[in-house]
């Protein structure tokens, strides 16, 4: 079976056996001209100069997927860097993106109709500004296009890496419902149900109006490590540099050996070297795992309402509204441990105060006649707990038609993303040195202690943040004049927008009331606006020159040119060659260059450290904005050819390099160690010598160049009385992910390897769809490279991790002409995660931890 093969070159070879196998049935149909994403001319051209992914309803439908994220992050091109629900410790919890090329989510441009949308209300690890997929309606999805190429020319920044264009129904007769409910099999208790609704009236042909409406809600149970198997006890002991993932708690003087009290709660006693290699002696620890949140629990509902008007014969209006909530529930952590590096946020001096962790003399837990430091997770207080509460929503209305030869289109937006997020069981720092004083808590035996004083150290806080963009955009199309070899296309345009971010924390985080915060302030608005050009020029027969350039203004860092050139030639009625050169940029986002503070807590191995030098140690980094920032330049090459042999085939291959100046990123922890006698302001080490907080900035730090091809492969084959059938592949090999892992270094290929976040060499997708009657089936293949550990990831010895195929089933069955019954299998034969040393267990950007999940769906259309 596929999901055994380790290379991804099984698929490609039978997909090119059957589309040399069996001939043409079908003859090509005349086309009408279009706009295509990436371009503002209207074409007849199927395949274009720039490689454009185009998914349909019908492959949305049989790929089995249950939200807009799923189909779109399963595409090959999402190499990496790109993140879900998973990312459970992310200021946007609950949330999904997409990186194409891997080269992050601020990279790729989600557009709806062809239009912007909001970003989500607040940073993803500070910096990437991005939309959240899953506040995008299901239902009402017609197509979507993945443009693969660097689209600044056309669309502006955020445009490097690709566009992807989620396309709406613009007219739909009739309603169809639908219900699905699925969980998993192999005993984690997930379930997931989610429903539809799709309904539409009037034709612009015939009424003069059309108006489509869909409504769709989804609902997933939270999974917890300790529901899955294998992850369960937290023993990684049989893996390549695994360990027992526990965690040592209640002890005296930072000496984990010396215990604080008897064992209570979850605490057992662990051998000292199985859960930190060369130590010995005993600890009190416990399994993380009931505290550690997979995937959260979700509840999302998403509408769409978008009406056409007929104007007169060459004027139509037309207006949309998107609205979308949803809400992330999650476990945030154990109870909170209190001990060395215990800190609370001075908002007046705008850093971290030290928190004394320290027994006093007298303390019931403090038998000596010294004060005695001490770490103790609070377990009587519970587990901490988040939820993310978020509100979407886009409203446009505009006007297209054709006056004195030209097309246009003008519209105005508004959308936005609003964020309410509540933290609970989190610790009162008042209320901690009030009881640590008087004696009043017994961290030594939890049982012990009153209700009341646990109330009085509890804490729950509420952090809101709100995104919104306001956008004017215009651009119309003509033919100049008619060229011997074809019309001469132009097209012109104009935009401006405003996004603006105000990304709060909680009153309890700015009174310093809350122990250990975790801050993300954002607060920034700019300006945009921006004039392009276009021309389509048809050189001589089969032979179209693209040329295209904007220009940016922004308010906050001055201006950015953009041109594309690119050319398609119709070598042969079954070879297509294009290629495009082009200059993008992407704007320093507003975390990186308005009014911004983070504190966000990481790992970092010290080589000074007096206890640990050798081991990761958790710190805190302090992270703040730099209004010098300039944008990020780059290069984009994209060569490609398509072999049409007839009608039903199809291979695409496309060469992409991209070559980034300048990108953003703060300077890395290692290298701020490495340079702390020349900038020891960076570092803030306790009495120990331990760091406890690392001090960073944004700036424009270096170079990336990244490079590959994908592959595409289509192929229909009539089987007579035995029906029809459908295979697809794409598959994308990445040849260069290279950046320097330390300012002024070389570039380090990064690519089969996880130096700058796990990019596999090769990710494919492969799917065949038979249709016979009322039974139609898809089996998918989803194939994901393994890639080498590196020692920045934290392996001590050489590790690869593994590939992973998984195999995805979807049977419909047409009951009736209005009713459908599908059954659907996602990961058929329950592959697991490929272990990764670094990440704990597996790299959630990569893979999925439920195993195999089946479900039900019923469609009925009337």
């Amino acid at each position: 079976m596929f999901a055994q093969s380790s290379t991804p070159f099984a698929p490609l070879a039978i997909s090119l056996a059957l589309a040399a196998a069996f001939p043409s049935l079908a003859a090509a149909q005349e086309l009408e001209r279009v706009i295509v994403t990436g371009s503002n001319i209207r074409t007849t051209q199927k395949e274009g100069a720039s490689a454009v992914q185009v998914i349909s309803a019908r492959e949305i439908a049989a790929s089995g997927k249950a939200s807009i994220a799923d189909v779109i992050r399963a595409i090959s091109a999402n190499s990496g860097n790109s993140y879900n629900e998973q990312y459970t410790g992310s200021f946007s919890a609950g949330t999904a993106g997409l990186s194409l090329r891997g080269i992050g989510q601020k990279n790729t441009l989600i557009l709806v109709n062809g239009k912007r949308v909001s970003p989500y209300a607040t940073a993803q690890d500070l910096q990437e500004v991005f939309v959240d997929l899953n506040s995008l309606p299901m239902a009402a999805v017609q197509r979507i296009e993945v443009l693969k190429d660097g689209a600044s020319s056309v669309y502006g920044s955020d445009a490097v890496a690709g566009v992807v264009n989620i396309i709406l129904y613009k007219e739909f007769k009739g309603t169809e419902l639908s219900a699905q409910y699925g969980s998993a099999t192999e005993g984690t208790g997930q379930s997931e149900k989610s429903a539809a609704l799709q309904t539409g009236f009037g034709s612009l042909a015939k009424d003069g109006y059309s108006v489509v409406f869909s409504l769709d809600a989804q609902q997933r149970d939270k999974l917890q490590q300790d529901q899955v198997a294998w992850m369960a006890g937290s023993d990684f002991r049989g893996n390549a540099n695994g360990a027992l993932a526990w965690v040592p708690a209640n002890y005296l003087n930072n000496d984990p050996t010396r215990f604080l009290g008897g064992q209570q709660g979850p605490l057992q006693l662990q051998p000292y070297g199985a859960i930190t290699p060369g130590k010995s002696g005993s600890v009190q620890a416990y399994n993380n795992a009931q505290f550690k949140t997979l995937i959260p629990g979700i509840s999302r509902i998403h509408a769409s309402l978008r009406g056409t008007l007929q104007l007169n014969d060459s004027t139509e209006a037309y207006a949309d509204l998107l609205y979308g909530h949803s809400r992330a529930d999650q476990t945030f952590g154990a109870p909170l441990t209190v001990g060395s590096g215990l800190r609370a946020w001075n908002n007046a001096r705008q850093q971290l105060d030290n928190i004394s962790v320290v027994l006093p003399v007298g303390h019931p837990n403090n038998p000596g006649a010294a004060p005695l430091p001490f770490t103790a997770t609070l377990f009587d207080l519970g587990a901490r707990t988040k939820r993310d509460s978020v509100d979407f929503f886009r409203a446009l209305a505009g006007v297209k038609g054709a006056v004195a030869g030209w097309e246009y289109d003008a519209s105005v937006g508004r959308s936005g993303s609003k964020l309410e997020e509540t933290v609970n069981n989190f610790v009162n720092r008042y209320e901690f040195e009030k009881v640590l004083a008087e004696g009043s808590y017994n961290f030594a035996d939890q049982s012990r202690n009153s209700e009341a004083v646990r109330k009085r150290l509890r804490l729950s806080t509420l952090r809101p943040a709100e995104s919104t963009l306001t956008t004017l955009d215009f651009n119309a199309s003509r033919e100049l004049a008619e060229l011997p070899a074809g019309p001469l296309g132009f097209a012109l345009g104009a935009q401006w927008r405003r996004e603006e971010m105000d990304s709060q924390t909680s009153s309890a985080v700015l009174s310093g009331t809350e122990l250990r915060p975790a801050i993300n302030i954002i607060q920034g608005r700019r300006d945009v606006a921006a004039l392009f050009a276009e021309f389509n020029v048809p050189v001589v027969k089969d032979l179209n020159v693209n040329l295209a350039g904007r220009a940016d203004r922004y308010s906050d860092f001055g201006s950015a040119f953009s041109p594309k050139a690119s050319v398609r030639y119709q070598a042969a009625q079954w070879l297509l060659l294009r290629g495009t050169a082009s200059r993008g940029f992407r704007a320093p986002s507003l975390p990186e260059i308005t009014n911004s503070t983070s504190v966000s807590y990481g790992s970092v191995i010290d080589p000074r450290d007096p206890v640990t030098p050798t081991q990761a140690r958790g710190v805190t980094n302090l992270t703040i904005a730099n209004a010098e920032l300039r944008p990020e330049r780059s290069g984009n090459l994209n060569l490609g050819f398509v072999i049409a042999p007839n009608a039903d085939s199809s291979i695409g291959v496309d060469y992409y390099r991209i070559r980034t100046k300048g990108v953003i990123d703060t300077e890395s922890a290692e290298n701020i160690i490495a340079n702390e006698k020349s900038a020891p302001e960076k570092v803030v080490r306790d009495a120990q010598g331990r760091i406890q907080t690392l001090y960073r900035q944004y700036a424009n730090q270096g170079d990336r160049l990244v490079s590959g091809i994908d592959i595409d492969l289509r192929h229909r084959v009539g089987l007579g009385q035995w029906g029809k059938l459908a295979l697809n592949a794409q598959l994308s090999h990445v040849f260069k992910f290279e950046a320097p892992l330390a300012v002024g270094e070389p570039l380090t290929n990064g690519a089969g390897n996880n130096y700058f976040g796990s990019i596999p060499a090769w990710r494919g997708v492969t799917s065949a769809t038979w249709e016979q009657g009322a039974v139609a089936g898809t089996l998918t293949w989803n194939y994901v490279d393994g890639y080498d550990q590196t020692a920045r990831a934290g392996a001590q010895a050489s590790e690869r991790v593994k590939p992973v195929g998984t195999v995805d089933v979807n049977l419909a069955w047409k009951v009736t002409p209005a009713a459908t019954l599908s059954f659907i299998v996602q990961n058929l034969s329950d592959k697991r995660p490929s272990w990764d040393s670094s990440t704990a267990f597996f790299d959630f950007t990569q893979a999925d931890p439920r195993g195999r999940t089946a479900a039900v769906k019923v469609n009925y259309r009337f």
